[in-house]
């Protein structure tokens, strides 16, 4: 534990656990929507829904997606700047099952239609947990460098993944990797030790079967 994780991040608003976790998460799913949002949903769960609003959970989250970072002065007036650019907002409550008390599931299209779900947790401190992509699981925090790979369930993909990164002397520190149904559509959550090139990345989108490559490093964002 570092003397960050005991004083918490730098930010705006009453509560790392409320606020800064909830940009985070906000930010994270905007990266992996990859577009611009017109439409932004939050069901809160649990202690987000119960006193979300009064701690700016709300507003976090908004500003989290339209790109900002904890420390964001803007963060209190999010509504505003997402409606003043045509963006809609919806909000309620919803309980889910075996997740953290902080827990929002945000489901956000994109200015090409893309629609893209995200469950995440914050743990404290702000800290967070990516729980699920468009309900497949997942469990990554993205403090280290952080490969989100989308593909078509065929067999290759792992293989064709990890020699790229072995090509490129990246070092994979966790893996994990989900699918909605047998052939389907899966994804691959991979935390790397060294920050992961962009020809890398380049070239991981021009295999054929792969849909969308993200990479996210907040720690790196927030510099």
């Amino acid at each position: 534990m570092s003397i960050f994780d005991i004083l918490g991040p730098v930010m705006v608003g009453p509560s790392s656990s409320h606020t800064a976790g909830a940009v985070r998460i906000g930010y994270i799913t905007r990266e992996l929507l990859g577009e611009e949002p017109v439409e932004i949903a939050m069901f809160l769960h649990g202690s987000f829904a119960e006193t979300g609003e009064g701690h700016g959970t709300d507003r976090a989250l908004i500003a989290g997606v339209l790109g900002m970072q904890p420390d964001d002065e803007r963060i209190p007036h999010s509504f505003e700047l997402a409606r003043e650019s045509g963006i809609s907002i919806e909000k309620a409550s919803i309980h889910l099952r075996n997740v953290h008390p902080n827990t929002v599931l945000l489901k956000v299209t994109g200015q090409n239609n893309r629609v893209l779900e995200v469950v995440g947790s914050s743990l404290g401190g702000g800290r967070i947990q990516i729980c699920q992509i468009d309900g497949m699981k997942t469990r990554f925090s993205g403090e280290a460098p952080t490969l989100v790979v989308r593909n078509f369930d065929q067999p290759g993909h792992v293989a064709d993944v990890t020699r790229l990164l072995a090509e490129e002397q990246v070092n994979i520190a966790s893996m994990h990797i989900s699918r909605d149904v047998r052939g389907g559509y899966a994804v691959m959550v991979i935390e790397t030790d060294h920050p992961i090139p962009e020809p890398l990345l380049k070239n991981l989108r021009t295999l054929d079967g792969i849909l969308q490559v993200t990479c996210i490093n907040l720690s790196r964002e927030e510099k």
